[in-house]
């Protein structure tokens, strides 16, 4: 059973998934993927929607954006869409953060498959204890990562 559902609007968004499931290999949570438009196939948007036992989606699209919402439409957990940079940028951006009233979509920033992993996380340790301690892990080292980084901006630079 997949806890996280990453649906991609298409095959072009999987360097953002890989971002995801890289996260999410890491703190042990089990997910599933899949390619389904919004526009060119709503249909198999919703049977993956519907048929899903997931507890967190994760959306992942560009241009106009419309699979976040599309999927936000079609239940009542939560959706994390992930703008998909391109040509114009803030395509992807408004339509997944400027949704009607009643349909919220938590969202990331652009390319960032990471955060939404991470954020998916988040919404699973309120249950889950050992999903908790990966993220507190997580946070540990990138927190380690920063101080190692300023002890050596501090070393080149002679001070």
């Amino acid at each position: 059973m997949s806890r996280v559902s990453i649906i991609l609007g298409s095959k072009s968004d999987m360097p953002v998934a890989e971002k995801a499931i890289a996260i999410l290999r890491r703190f042990g949570i089990d997910f599933d993927i899949a390619v389904a438009s919004a526009h060119r196939t709503p249909a198999r948007v919703e049977e993956l929607v519907k048929n899903s036992s997931a507890d967190v989606f994760i959306a992942i699209a560009g241009l106009s954006a419309a699979l976040p919402g599309s999927v936000a439409a079609l239940t009542v957990k939560p959706v994390i869409g992930v703008p998909v940079s391109g040509k114009l940028n803030l395509d992807s951006i408004l339509s997944i953060v400027q949704l009607p009233p009643g349909i919220p979509v938590a969202a990331v920033g652009l390319d960032r498959g990471d955060n939404a992993a991470i954020l998916a996380a988040e919404i699973l340790s309120i249950g889950d204890e050992a999903v908790a301690k990966a993220i507190q892990d997580y946070r540990k080292e990138q927190a380690d990562k920063v101080i190692a980084d300023s002890e050596q901006v501090v070393a080149d630079a002679g001070c």
